[in-house]
């Protein structure tokens, strides 16, 4: 957890300039349009997932966190009242991100799990169950997370608390 929030930190204290925050934000509007919880299960999933193949999820994953907190970066730039919110209170405040923090770790963890085995190279055998109850628990807590952060946008829309690029 604690290399995914450095990583995520290191991108959101990333300089973006007005027109590049701009064609992030058109490209991250036409990502969200209509997207509900099932839609945002499928878009972490597809972030999720890879981060389980050896090696290359280790890799993945950090530059997964870098590119989300570039993105909070980028939102800053276009509405700067949120500059005053620290980037990392978005992972550990909201309890789609803690669920979507500790998935993005657990596959991250596993992925440098199995490289180390075969650099070793050690019978990968005993390590295809408790993988597999990993990505269950992966793919349960996106879910859940998606479906939950759809419900808190559609509420805080409700409320008038308007976010960026929904």
């Amino acid at each position: 957890m604690g290399l995914f929030t450095a990583a995520f930190q290191l991108g959101s204290m990333s300089e973006v300039s007005e027109e590049d925050a701009n064609i992030f934000m058109e490209e991250f509007e036409k990502l969200v349009e209509g997207i509900d919880g099932m839609g945002i299960f499928l878009h972490n999933s597809g972030i999720a997932l890879p981060m389980f193949i050896p090696g290359f999820g280790v890799a993945w994953g950090f530059f997964s966190a870098w590119s989300t907190g570039f993105a909070f970066a980028a939102i800053v730039t276009l509405t700067p009242e949120l500059a005053e919110i620290p980037p990392i209170a978005i992972l550990y405040l909201s309890p789609f991100g803690i669920m979507e923090l500790t998935a993005y770790s657990l596959a991250t963890s596993r992925s440098f799990i199995l490289i180390k085995k075969i650099v070793k190279k050690s019978n990968l055998t005993p390590s295809l169950k408790p993988t597999l109850i990993e990505i269950g628990i992966v793919v349960g807590l996106l879910l859940a997370g998606g479906f939950l952060e759809d419900y808190m946008i559609k509420l805080s829309m409700e409320e008038g608390l308007e976010l960026p690029g929904f």
